[in-house]
C-alpha cells in the first residue's frame, strides 16, 4: 500500500521540488588564479585541476611584473592618519613597549634586520620537489612550484609575523601578494624550532589544489592585509582584476587600535573640554574600575560592567568574521565593520570550544569572565602585547591562589621538582589547539572541564588532551568523584547545540533553541547561534521568537534573528523585518536587505521601499568589496536574481565560476536561474560540466536529476538522483525524491542505498 501511494505521488513530489527551484546557496570559501612573477622563466601555462580538495581556477597565465602594494599616500595621511612615530613624543613609554611587540612587527619589508629564516642556501623537500631559500645582492629568494607545477624563483618582498613562526610574501599579478607555503619555525632549537617547514606537512599540496599557495586562500590582499597593517583598503577592481591595496602604516601601529591621530594632535595643540580628546575611541574601561575579593576567592568588579569597547576593537582582528566595510571604523559599533561568526561547526565544537582558527573573540564572548566585566587588557598589556604576569600569576590577580592554585582545587598534586608538575590554570580552563604547525593557542571561554560531555557528545575535553591514553569515561568519573556531583559550568548550551547539528528542524530541538534564544542570562553569541539555528524549523513558534529578537538591543541578535526569518514566507516577515532596513548598525541593515531583496513592495510598510533601496546598495557594496571571491560573486548573483536583474545575475555567477570553477553553490544557483529563464537545457549542460569536475558532489547530482525531470527525461534522472542519495544519506530531501522516483519507474525494485525519510517506515 505504501509503495503504491509513493508511486502515485512521485510525479507530484518531484514537480513541486522542481518548480520550487534548486537549493539557493550562500557564501562559503573561494580560490583564484595566480601567475608567478618570475625574473628567470617565461610565463606559465594555465593551472591544472587539483585532485585532493577541489580545484583552483583554470585561467591562462599572463606575464606580469612584480607588483607591491601602494605606500602611504598624502590623501590617506590627510584623512587623519599620522603614523606611530608621531605618538612617541608624548607617549614614550607606550611607544617603546609597542616597538617590541608582535603588532609592530606584524608585517615588515624584507631586510637583514627583519628576516629570521635561513636564506643561506637552505633546502627543503616537499611533494617530490626540492625547494630552495637563497640570498643574492641583499635580496631574499625562494625557488618553489608555481601555478604550473614547475619550479620558479620568487623574490621575498615582506616578512609576516615573528613568533612562533614567520611567513614571507611575494608578488603576483594584478597587485596581488601571496603568502608562501613555507614558514620559518622561530622557536628555539631546543623546542624543535630554527627550521623550515611546510604549512601542510601532512599533505601533498600541489599546483591547482585550493590550498596551494598561489590560490585565494593564501592571498594577502583579502586574507591577511586588514589585520597585519593599519587602515587598510583592499582596493579590488573586478573589471581589471587588479588590486590597489593601500595602508597608512605597514604594521599594526597605534592608530590600528586608537583610530586616526590627526585630530588628537590638533587637540594637544589647542586643548578643549572635548572628552574624546580628538580620538575616535577611548579605552577607559579599566579606569577607576576596582575589583573586590569575595569570600569565594574570586573577584567582583566594583563598578558597572565594561562597555565592550575594548574587546570590540580587538575583535576587528582577533575574531573569525566577515568584513562588511573598509577601512575599519574605530569608535563605531563592531557590526558596522565586521560580522563575527557564530558558534557553528566546523568553527566550534558544540560546547563552543574553538575547533577551527577563530581568533579568541567568539570564545571570550561565551565566558563568565566577559559577563563579569573583564576586558582584554585586564590580562594582556595592550602595548607590549604580553600577559601582565607569568604563569598562573595573571589568574591570581582575581582568583585567590590559596583557594585555587592548590591540589584541593586542581587535584594534581606533584612533589617539588617532580615531572610532570601540577598543571597551570590554562591547561584545564583554556583548551589549547595548534594551528599553522607550531602556533599553540588557548581557547578563551574559561570553562569548567567537562569530560562528561565528551562521553555523551564525542567532543574533546582538556582532561584527555593531557591524558591521551585514557578514555573520556575515566576522566568524567574522576571529575565527579572530586566534586561529589556532576560537573557544571557557566556555558550550558552544548547538548542542545549538538542535537541541533544532528537533527536540524526537529521540533523538540527547536523548542530548546527557543529557550536559549530568549534567556537573557545566556551569552549573546550563544543566543544568536540559537536564533540562527531556528532557520531549520520555520514554525509559528520560532517565527514569534525571531520577531521578538528583532528588537533586541544587541545588534548581533538582531542580525541573527533576520537570518532565522529566511525560511519563512516573505509575505509574513516583510512587515516585521522592514524597520531593520534603517537600523543604526550597518551589519543589521545589510542582512535585512539580503532577506528582503525582491520582496513585493506592497508587503512593506510605508517608506520601507526607500529604506530597502538604500540598504540594498550597502549590501551590494559589501559584496563588491570582495568581488575577487567566488562567494561574493555568488551572493551578488542571488540578489540580482531576486531583484529582477537576470543578466547581472548571470554575469555574477559566471564570474564566480571563473574565479573558482569548483564552487558548488554557484552551479546550483546558476542552473536555477536558467530554469527561471526557461533555459533548462543550459542548466543541464552547466550541471553536467560541474559533475565532470566534481563527481562526488551530491548537490550537483540532485540538481541535475530535478532538471532532467523538468525536461521530461525521467529515465535519465534516476541515476543522478540515486547517486545523490548514496553520497548524502543524511539529506532527507535527497532520499524522498529518489525513493519516489525509483518506486515510480521500477515499482518492484527496492531502494537499496536510500534511507527512508524521517518518521516514515
Amino acid at each position: 500500500m505504501a509503495s503504491s501511494r509513493i508511486a502515485r505521488s512521485w510525479p507530484l513530489v518531484v514537480l513541486i521540488l522542481a518548480l520550487a527551484g534548486l537549493v539557493v546557496w550562500r557564501a562559503s570559501t573561494g580560490a583564484s588564479s595566480f601567475t608567478p612573477a618570475d625574473a628567470s622563466t617565461a610565463s606559465a601555462p594555465g593551472m591544472k585541476p587539483g585532485a585532493a580538495r577541489g580545484d583552483a581556477a583554470e585561467a591562462p597565465a599572463a606575464a606580469a611584473a612584480p607588483v607591491s602594494p601602494s605606500e602611504p599616500s598624502p590623501a590617506r595621511a590627510a584623512a587623519g592618519f599620522v603614523g606611530s612615530d608621531r605618538c612617541a613624543p608624548c607617549h614614550a613609554e607606550e611607544h617603546a613597549a609597542w616597538k617590541g611587540s608582535q603588532h609592530a612587527r606584524a608585517m615588515q619589508h624584507a631586510s637583514a634586520a627583519t628576516v629570521l629564516g635561513d636564506f643561506e642556501g637552505a633546502r627543503l623537500q616537499y611533494a617530490g620537489k626540492v625547494h630552495r631559500f637563497d640570498r643574492q645582492d641583499g635580496k631574499y629568494w625562494v625557488t618553489t612550484d608555481g601555478p604550473d607545477g614547475r619550479l620558479h624563483r620568487y623574490e621575498v618582498l615582506y616578512t609576516f609575523g615573528v613568533e612562533p613562526l614567520q611567513q614571507y610574501l611575494v608578488a603576483g599579478p594584478g597587485g596581488r601578494l601571496q603568502a608562501l607555503p613555507f614558514a620559518w619555525d622561530a622557536r628555539p632549537r631546543a623546542r624543535g624550532g630554527q627550521r623550515w617547514y611546510h604549512l601542510h606537512e601532512g599533505d601533498s599540496v600541489r599546483a591547482g589544489d585550493v590550498l596551494h599557495w598561489t590560490g585565494a586562500s593564501q592571498n594577502w590582499n583579502h586574507m591577511c592585509a586588514e589585520c597585519h597593517s593599519t587602515h587598510v583598503t583592499k582596493g579590488y577592481d573586478a573589471a581589471a582584476d587588479r588590486f590597489t591595496t593601500t595602508w597608512s602604516e605597514i604594521s599594526v601601529g597605534c592608530e590600528g587600535c586608537h583610530g586616526g591621530g590627526a585630530r588628537h594632535i590638533d587637540w594637544t595643540r589647542a586643548p578643549t573640554p572635548d572628552p574624546s580628546k580628538g580620538l575616535d575611541v577611548r579605552f577607559d574601561e579599566r579606569r577607576s574600575a576596582t575589583w573586590t575579593r569575595l569570600p569565594s576567592g574570586t573577584a567582583q568588579r566594583a563598578r558597572s560592567p565594561s562597555s565592550g569597547t575594548e574587546s570590540a576593537t580587538c575583535a576587528f582582528c582577533h575574531s573569525r568574521r566577515e568584513t562588511l566595510s573598509q577601512p575599519l571604523q574605530h569608535g563605531a559599533p563592531l557590526l558596522d565593520s565586521v560580522a563575527p561568526e557564530l558558534l557553528t561547526g566546523p568553527l566550534y565544537t558544540p560546547d563552543g570550544v574553538m575547533s577551527d582558527e577563530v581568533f579568541t573573540y567568539g570564545s571570550f564572548q561565551q565566558s563568565k569572565m566577559a559577563h563579569a566585566g573583564v576586558t582584554c587588557s585586564d590580562c594582556h598589556e595592550p602595548h607590549a602585547g604580553r600577559l601582565r604576569a607569568e604563569g598562573n600569576g595573571v589568574c591570581a590577580s582575581c582568583h585567590e591562589p590559596a583557594r585555587f592554585d592548590v591540589p584541593a582545587h586542581h587535584h594534581h598534586a606533584a612533589p617539588a621538582g617532580a615531572a610532570p608538575a601540577a598543571p597551570r590554570c590554562v591547561d584545564c580552563h583554556m583548551p589549547a589547539r595548534t594551528y599553522m604547525g607550531v602556533d599553540v593557542r588557548h581557547d578563551h571561554g574559561f570553562r569548567v572541564p567537562r569530560p562528561d560531555l565528551s562521553v555523551r557528545l564525542g567532543i574533546p575535553n582538556t582532561c584527555t588532551d593531557c591524558h591521551a591514553q585514557k578514555p573520556a569515561r575515566w576522566a568524567a568519573d574522576a571529575v565527579q568523584a572530586w566534586l561529589g556531583r556532576p560537573a557544571r559550568g557557566y556555558q550550558t548550551t552544548a547538548e542542545v547545540f549538538a542535537r541541533a547539528r544532528a537533527a536540524p528542524g526537529d521540533p523538540a530541538v527547536a523548542a530548546e533553541l527557543q529557550q536559549i534564544a530568549t534567556d537573557s542570562a545566556v551569552p549573546a553569541i550563544a543566543r544568536a547561534t540559537a536564533l540562527a539555528s531556528l532557520r531549520a524549523a520555520p514554525t509559528a513558534a520560532t517565527l514569534a521568537v525571531a520577531r521578538a529578537a528583532l528588537a533586541d538591543p544587541d545588534p548581533l541578535l538582531r542580525r541573527a534573528a533576520l537570518g532565522a526569518l529566511e525560511s519563512h514566507d516573505p509575505r509574513r516577515i516583510a512587515a516585521a523585518a522592514a524597520p531593520l532596513l534603517a537600523d543604526p548598525v550597518r551589519g543589521v541593515r545589510v542582512e535585512a536587505a539580503r532577506l528582503l531583496a525582491g520582496v513585493d513592495l506592497g508587503a512593506l510598510p510605508e517608506r520601507a521601499a526607500q529604506d530597502l533601496d538604500g540598504a540594498l546598495r550597502e549590501y551590494i557594496a559589501t559584496q563588491t568589496l570582495h568581488a575577487d571571491r567566488a562567494e561574493a560573486q555568488n551572493n551578488l548573483g542571488l540578489v540580482f536574481s531576486r531583484t529582477g536583474k537576470p543578466r547581472d545575475a548571470e554575469q555574477a555567477y559566471l564570474a564566480a565560476l571563473r574565479i573558482e570553477p569548483g564552487y558548488v553553490p554557484t552551479y546550483v544557483n546558476l542552473a536555477d536561474l536558467y530554469r527561471e529563464l526557461g533555459r533548462d537545457a543550459d542548466g543541464v549542460a552547466l550541471l553536467r560540466r560541474g559533475i565532470t569536475r566534481l563527481p562526488e558532489q551530491a548537490e550537483l547530482l540532485h540538481a541535475l536529476g530535478l532538471a532532467l525531470v523538468r525536461q521530461g527525461h525521467r529515465d535519465q534522472a534516476l541515476d543522478p538522483l540515486k547517486r545523490a542519495a548514496e553520497l548524502a544519506p543524511d539529506q532527507p530531501r535527497f532520499q524522498i525524491v529518489y525513493q519516489a522516483a525509483l518506486t515510480a519507474l521500477r515499482p518492484s525494485t527496492p531502494a537499496p542505498h536510500a534511507q527512508p525519510p524521517p518518521g516514515r517506515p
